[in-house]
Protein backbone atom coordinates (compact mmCIF):
# COMPACT_ATOMS: atom_id res chain seq x y z
CA UNK A 1 0.00 0.00 0.00
CA UNK A 2 1.05 3.20 -0.79
CA UNK A 3 0.86 6.24 1.25
CA UNK A 4 2.16 9.81 0.31
CA UNK A 5 2.81 12.50 3.21
CA UNK A 6 3.06 16.41 2.59
CA UNK A 7 5.84 17.15 5.02
CA UNK A 8 5.48 20.37 7.31
CA UNK A 9 8.20 22.11 8.91
CA UNK A 10 11.05 20.83 7.56
CA UNK A 11 13.22 21.37 4.35
CA UNK A 12 11.96 18.09 2.61
CA UNK A 13 8.97 18.34 1.09
CA UNK A 14 7.69 14.99 0.91
CA UNK A 15 7.57 11.27 1.97
CA UNK A 16 6.07 8.40 0.30
CA UNK A 17 6.13 5.00 1.71
CA UNK A 18 5.04 1.81 0.65
CA UNK A 19 3.68 -0.71 3.53
CA UNK A 20 3.12 -4.48 3.24
CA UNK A 21 0.14 -5.89 4.43
CA UNK A 22 1.65 -6.45 7.60
CA UNK A 23 2.94 -3.23 8.22
CA UNK A 24 6.81 -3.98 7.17
CA UNK A 25 8.26 -1.23 5.38
CA UNK A 26 9.03 -2.03 1.51
CA UNK A 27 10.05 1.30 0.26
CA UNK A 28 10.55 4.81 1.27
CA UNK A 29 11.04 8.31 -0.60
CA UNK A 30 11.65 11.75 0.90
CA UNK A 31 12.04 14.38 -1.58
CA UNK A 32 13.74 17.28 -1.03
CA UNK A 33 15.90 18.03 2.46
CA UNK A 34 19.06 16.88 3.02
CA UNK A 35 19.99 13.95 0.72
CA UNK A 36 22.82 12.06 2.01
CA UNK A 37 21.19 12.03 5.43
CA UNK A 38 17.86 11.29 4.36
CA UNK A 39 19.29 8.31 1.88
CA UNK A 40 20.97 7.00 5.08
CA UNK A 41 17.34 7.10 6.92
CA UNK A 42 15.35 5.29 3.86
CA UNK A 43 18.05 2.64 3.63
CA UNK A 44 18.06 2.19 7.18
CA UNK A 45 14.10 1.71 7.85
CA UNK A 46 13.72 -0.42 4.52
CA UNK A 47 12.50 -3.81 5.88
CA UNK A 48 11.87 -2.33 9.14
CA UNK A 49 8.25 -2.91 10.42
CA UNK A 50 6.63 0.27 10.61
CA UNK A 51 5.77 0.17 14.47
CA UNK A 52 9.48 -0.44 15.17
CA UNK A 53 10.52 2.78 12.84
CA UNK A 54 8.18 5.17 14.52
CA UNK A 55 9.06 3.87 17.77
CA UNK A 56 12.95 5.14 17.06
CA UNK A 57 12.69 8.20 14.92
CA UNK A 58 9.34 9.77 16.26
CA UNK A 59 9.74 13.37 17.99
CA UNK A 60 13.46 13.85 16.72
CA UNK A 61 13.29 17.57 16.95
CA UNK A 62 15.25 19.49 14.04
CA UNK A 63 16.85 22.90 15.52
CA UNK A 64 14.00 23.61 17.90
CA UNK A 65 11.24 23.23 15.07
CA UNK A 66 9.19 21.06 16.85
CA UNK A 67 9.97 18.58 14.39
CA UNK A 68 12.71 16.52 11.65
CA UNK A 69 12.29 15.05 8.48
CA UNK A 70 12.87 11.54 11.09
CA UNK A 71 9.71 13.30 12.55
CA UNK A 72 7.83 13.29 9.49
CA UNK A 73 8.48 9.83 8.44
CA UNK A 74 7.00 8.67 11.35
CA UNK A 75 4.07 10.95 11.13
CA UNK A 76 3.62 9.54 6.94
CA UNK A 77 4.40 6.12 8.53
CA UNK A 78 1.46 6.37 11.21
CA UNK A 79 -0.57 7.75 8.27
CA UNK A 80 -0.21 4.77 6.12
CA UNK A 81 -0.74 2.24 9.08
CA UNK A 82 -4.07 3.94 9.57
CA UNK A 83 -4.84 3.24 6.39
CA UNK A 84 -4.14 -0.36 6.36
CA UNK A 85 -6.56 -1.17 9.46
Amino acid sequence: MRYEHINKGVCSRMTVVELSPDGIIEDISILGGCSGNLQGIMSLLKGMSAHDAIKKIKGINCNGRGTSCPDQVAKALEGALSKLA
